[in-house]
């Protein structure tokens, strides 16, 4: 059985749901990174970069347990190790990695940014704020262009999805429902996910996860400086 490590963020999102999707059985380690369970040494074990989600699965590569960390790397061992989730044409099977490194790349990175910026950072940071909600908004305008007259990015359902669609279901949470209605296509495409049954076991088992670990509402000022590294954790 794979331990899936993680909590209810985007990135945690995307490991449920394609461990659901294929009909993989798992347990779920959480791991509460604002009060600094990332830090702890058996954690930091699994992955250095005191990040989650980290899966480790006792029946890895020749058969010998694998701790696998970073969500897109995670997202292509189980594509490749169920054969599943990846298109078999080369071409979209390039298109999937296409969209999944843009996720990684440019999706996640720029919404995270930009969550940063709105709900953490102090006040008077307008030209951080504006540039994170634009370039957000750029590369949601860039998938919604992909999917003009297609149903998923590679044309089938794949891990592309997988990754992209628990940050831009966030899209009327963290920027407006009047945002998400200049995307339609967008929109459609969250409201096919949101409907896939594997989807919905998913997010009932995230939503029993966040039950568990403390939000960030109810963090103490100390593990938010540790978990955004300010304060006396800054570098600089």
């Amino acid at each position: 059985m794979i331990t899936l490590y993680g909590m209810g963020s985007p990135n945690v999102v995307k490991i449920f749901i394609a461990l659901d999707e294929l009909g993989l059985a798992y347990e779920v380690k959480p791991v509460d990174v604002f009060t600094g369970q990332q830090f702890d040494d058996a954690f930091i074990k699994l992955n250095p970069n005191a990040k989650v989600p980290v899966i480790v699965d006792p029946d890895g590569p020749g058969g010998k347990p694998y701790t696998c960390f970073e969500s897109g790397a995670i997202l292509l061992y189980l594509a490749e190790k169920c054969g599943k989730l990846l298109p078999k044409d080369p071409a979209a099977k390039y298109d999937a990695y296409q969209w999944l490194m843009t996720q990684m790349s440019t999706v996640g990175p720029m919404f995270g940014q930009m969550v940063h910026f709105v709900r953490f950072a102090p006040a008077d940071n307008d030209y951080s704020k504006g540039r994170y909600i634009t370039q957000a908004t750029k590369v949601t305008e860039a998938i919604e262009q992909r999917l003009v007259g297609r149903e998923f990015l590679a044309g089938e359902y794949s891990i592309a999805d997988i990754a992209t669609y628990p940050w831009l279901r966030n899209i009327p949470a963290l920027m407006g429902a009047e945002t998400m209605a200049k995307f339609p296509n967008v929109a459609r495409w969250v409201k096919a996910i949101d409907e896939r049954p594997a989807v919905k076991v998913a997010l009932a088992k995230v939503d029993q996860v966040r039950a568990q670990t403390t939000q960030f509402d109810k963090a103490t000022a100390d593990n938010l400086d540790r978990l955004l590294a300010r304060g006396k954790y800054a570098a600089a």
